[in-house]
């Protein structure tokens, strides 16, 4: 594998993103994956960088970078998670991708990990019809239900007051409170501030952000487009008593997704876990459903009798 600094632009902001290409000439043009990172996510984790590699020796490229207003990229809303933002800029690291010589512009996927970038790669794949196929790793199916999960009741019902009030200082005033991204728009688990899974990008991640955040994330629902992605493939990976993206969210995007598709849980590990203790295995599902569904055909034939 190599791998190549690229820029392209998206709604103006320009992104900055690596490309990782195959060794040597076989199967060139390559079959491309593209990748936005997991909720405060940047393109630089090693865990992401591992299963580049898998795929690289696979034969496939591998596109994966900042949104804007994140890591190296531009953008004037710095730190901000907003996954509709986040969809357009991965539909156009896709649209990147086709202008590629080396990448093959029929068969690109998407791939995501980890809360709002396992739910992008199903929430693209649905609304894009370039993506051939698609696979979700502890993705989020329903953002209002995600935030809920973080909450006691009486936690729940304050914090949607708390987000109403600022939606009208945001009309009054012209700018909302700005809240700890890990503490007030989702709530870390014990895991997550003791685990070192993201440790070399952990000083470019930012503390805060808008509470506007929470609310468009309360508006985000890979559910109910997934049902779009059929007749092409879907793949969710999950981990059984989830801390951080419960199980029930892949559960539910796997119930309402087309053939053909595919659910993977794995015990005895965590959601931090799950990226030491079965990376192999993951790699090798992840591998073997772009092999199976990653393809384009020339001539497309139904038939009925």
């Amino acid at each position: 594998m190599h791998s190549e600094k690229i820029t392209f632009y998206s709604e103006g902001d320009k992104l900055s993103g690596d490309i990782y290409l195959p060794n040597g000439e076989k199967g060139k043009p390559w079959p491309a994956i593209v990748q936005g990172p997991g909720f405060l996510g940047l393109k630089d984790a090693k865990h992401y960088i591992m299963m580049f590699e898998k795929l690289c020796e696979a034969g496939y490229a591998c596109l994966c970078f900042d949104y804007r207003g994140w890591g190296d990229s531009e953008g004037k809303h710095r730190g901000w998670v907003m996954p509709i933002w986040q969809a357009e800029d991965i539909r156009n690291a896709v649209s990147y991708l086709q202008t590629r010589a080396e990448v093959d512009p029929n068969r690109i996927a998407t791939y995501g990990s980890g809360g709002t970038g396992g739910g992008n790669a199903i929430y693209v794949a649905a609304t894009d019809q370039r993506v051939k196929c698609a696979v979700c790793y502890l993705g989020v199916s329903n953002g209002r239900d995600w935030l809920h999960s973080m909450r006691r009741e009486y936690e729940w019902v304050d914090y949607l007051k708390r987000i109403e009030e600022d939606r009208k200082k945001r009309v009054l005033t012209g700018s909302g409170e700005i809240v700890s991204a890990r503490e007030e728009i989702m709530v870390q688990t014990p895991e997550r501030q003791t685990t070192t899974i993201k440790k070399e990008v952990a000083a470019k991640i930012p503390d805060q952000m808008p509470l506007q955040c929470a609310e468009a994330i309360l508006e985000y629902s890979p559910e109910d487009v997934v049902h779009k992605i059929s007749p092409r493939a879907s793949l969710f990976i999950a981990v059984e008593n989830d801390a951080v993206t419960p199980e029930e969210q892949s559960f539910r995007l796997y119930e309402k997704a087309g053939e053909p598709k595919k659910l993977v849980l794995y015990r005895q590990t965590t959601h931090y876990g799950i990226y030491n203790d079965h990376f192999n295995d993951v790699a090798a599902n992840v591998v073997d459903w772009y092999n199976r569904y990653l393809k384009y055909n020339k001539i497309d034939i139904q038939e009925r009798t």
